[in-house]
């Protein structure tokens, strides 16, 4: 029997109709709500390609059932994080430096490092790459990522 499900996304209160209360938060998100800045990986929330915000904290959606989420958590995703007309620090040191190269992780990295970013205003190399560590990325464009995530650190 399909039920309404409040949320709170990217600063608005939207409804979604979901058979299942367990049913992921990547799924609503993507599937009902048409954003596509979280992307399906792995399904295991091991990959970090699905990673939003949820209260602050980055998280794996792909594993994050919609029943554990109150009405008013404030979930954000890549779309919320900035604009193209006014990008978050990050999105924009990501682009100067030139740090994507297939796109599939960005998400991921940029979510997982704004979230950091916002705890550590001074990281070193060794501090960005323990957090970023459990984000993948096959294309190797792991130095123009932390080259980013510094950038942007001394910014916000």
């Amino acid at each position: 029997m399909a039920k309404p499900v409040a949320l709170n996304v990217n600063g608005r209160a939207v409804m979604v109709t979901v058979d299942d209360p367990d049913m992921p938060l990547l799924y609503a998100l993507r599937d009902d709500l048409r954003l596509h800045g979280p992307r399906f990986g792995c399904g295991l929330g091991q990959c970090g390609a699905c990673t939003v915000h949820v209260d602050g904290k980055a998280l794996r959606s792909c594993v994050l059932p919609l029943s554990m989420l109150r009405p008013q958590s404030e979930i954000v995703t890549l779309e919320g994080l900035g604009s193209p007309e006014k990008p978050h620090p990050l999105q924009k040191a990501f682009i100067d430096e030139q740090a994507v190269q297939c796109g599939y992780c960005i998400n991921g990295m940029i979510m997982e490092g704004a979230a950091f970013l916002a705890a550590n205003k001074n990281p070193s190399d060794a501090d960005i790459r323990r957090a970023l560590a459990n984000n993948l990325c096959r294309c190797g464009t792991h130095l123009r990522i932390i080259r980013a995530v510094k950038r942007a650190a001394q910014s916000i």
